[in-house]
């Protein structure tokens, strides 16, 4: 909890509802957990070519807004995601969970 830096109106706008009109599925994704150090509310993804906003949904039904980064792998090599992302998600931090990805 210490090394989560949002504050709590980062984390109420990062889970209101989506607007589903102007989302684009991108894909699923398997996420670890990224560097505890590196602040705010992002994934590192080869779903992506650059930096852009979207949303991430895990199998529970949670699902954040956060920012979309490129990783530079390959597609399907998995992705990474920030620690009050996962916290957002309420999935384990230890967990791979899979995660619908949608840029929008």
């Amino acid at each position: 909890e210490a090394l989560d830096t949002t504050t709590p109106e980062q984390r109420a706008a990062a889970t209101t509802a989506p607007k589903p009109a102007g989302e684009q599925a991108l894909g699923t994704t398997v996420a670890s957990l990224g560097s505890p150090a590196d602040p705010g509310l992002w994934i590192e993804t080869p779903l992506v070519s650059s930096v852009t906003q979207g949303r991430v949904e895990a199998a529970n039904g949670k699902s954040v807004k956060l920012e979309l980064r490129p990783s530079g792998g390959a597609a399907g090599s998995g992705s990474e995601i920030s620690l009050p992302a996962m916290r957002l998600l309420e999935v384990p931090l230890t967990d791979l969970p899979e995660l619908t990805v949608y840029r929008g």
